[in-house]
């Protein structure tokens, strides 16, 4: 009789590794190992041997890089998706990516089961868990660090040796890090010091894609890029597909110290929790956006854009991708873009990026009406009545209270 699969995320670290042989002692299950590459830029060449003597029957190494940026970055650049007013999204957004792929390769293989490492006070869990939810309700969903009376590890060296006596005997570090999640659009820290709000970061230290903003270049340095109907289409000159727009400007807002920020945010499950992300490249890629946008949308839809943006940014960071409110709102972003097209330049300089001037042909700024000088379009005379019917209620209301103070 053949045994169950279960489809396991795997990043070959310690955690995932020692899930293998506990998802084998506990359930007797097949375990199909699953690395989802999104950008981390970690070396990936010996995960199979990693994972086959660790007792995996399989390992899948899905590269979905350019599907991670066309089809979930990309929506929340044009959404303008901001959690929180700072927190620009890259863990969340990779989550609902990495849900389809465990599903899709949990289809391939007949499994019943996908079993992720996320621990029970995160957001991650969550991310996961309904995104499989609703693309496979079937598919039982194993969380070990939920089942406590299972899963007894508590620290990195509980984890080794229950790998050693396993007979899994690889190069791991007890010694405690920083906390990092890491794709093409950015890097995460929390844990050492940062879990003290009072404490300083110790930039020196803990950057990864960056320089402190007072380390940058003494000169600025200028980019140019151009957009299509809110996709950006090249940069200084040279067309590019997305994902390699965001690698470049990683690597010119990181040697410029742009996109650091110290956030304590709200996580879904009710607890605040203190983190740093490094975003070089997608806060030069959001500001840009927003730098041509500015010129295109009108007032009204500008207006209710920022409503739905922060919904937006709600839904990626509670996971709730694979739902029709998502795709509502994203079918209303995609309308306001029609016209975001155009070219956006501006200077980077220790940790800024400062303007430097935008044209579309699509603008909606008018030289005539804006200057002092107005045209034909504009007679300052139809202000004053303006001013009358707009300023009615205020009018009204301060004369009745004006009326109410007499007879009192």
């Amino acid at each position: 009789m053949h045994k169950e699969k279960v489809v396991l995320a795997y990043s070959g670290g310690l955690d995932t590794t020692a899930i293998i042989p506990w998802l084998k002692e506990n359930f007797d299950y097949d375990v199909i190992c699953c690395c989802i590459n999104c950008g981390q830029g970690e070396e990936l060449d010996d995960l199979e041997e990693r994972a086959k003597l660790s007792g995996a029957t399989k390992l899948y190494i899905e590269h979905v890089i350019d599907e991670f940026c066309d089809d979930f970055v990309i929506p929340c650049v044009k959404a303008g998706a901001v959690y929180e007013n700072e927190y620009l999204l890259g863990t969340s957004m990779a989550r609902p990516l990495i849900a389809k792929v465990l599903v899709d390769v949990a289809r391939k293989e007949g499994a019943t089961a996908i079993c992720h490492g996320a621990t029970g006070k995160g957001n991650d869990q969550i991310r996961f868990e309904l995104g499989i939810k609703a693309l496979a309700p079937d598919l039982k969903i194993i969380a070990p660090w939920r089942m406590t009376d299972l899963w007894t590890m508590q620290s990195r060296e509980d984890e080794i040796e229950y790998c050693k006596a396993h007979g899994i005997d690889l190069p791991f570090n007890a010694g405690q890090s920083y906390s990092r999640d890491r794709n093409l659009w950015h890097i995460s820290h929390e844990g050492l010091e940062l879990e003290d709000p009072a404490a300083e970061p110790n930039y020196n230290h803990l950057l990864v894609l960056s320089v402190p903003p007072e380390d940058a270049p003494d000169e600025g340095e200028y980019v140019t890029m151009t957009f299509e109907a809110g996709i950006p289409k090249s940069l200084n000159g040279k067309a590019m597909k997305v994902s390699k727009i965001i690698e470049a400007l990683n690597t010119l807002g990181g040697k410029h110290g742009v996109g650091i920020v110290d956030i304590t945010e709200n996580r879904v499950v009710g607890m605040k929790s203190r983190g740093i992300y490094e975003t070089p490249g997608g806060t030069i890629l959001m500001k840009a956006h927003q730098q041509l946008e500015e010129l295109i949308l009108d007032r009204a839809t500008f207006e209710t854009k920022q409503h739905l943006s922060i919904k937006f940014a709600q839904i990626v960071y509670e996971g709730t991708w694979f739902t029709p409110l998502k795709d509502a709102i994203q079918a209303f972003v995609d309308v306001t873009q029609e016209y975001v097209t155009g070219e956006v330049k501006f200077k980077l300089y220790k940790g800024n990026i400062i303007k430097a001037g935008t044209n579309s042909p699509y603008s909606l700024y008018s030289e005539s009406l804006a200057s002092f000088t107005t045209g034909d379009l504009y007679d300052h005379h139809d202000a004053e009545g303006f001013i009358n019917l707009f300023g009615l209620p205020l009018k009204v209301r301060a004369m009745k209270m004006e009326e109410i103070k007499k007879r009192t």
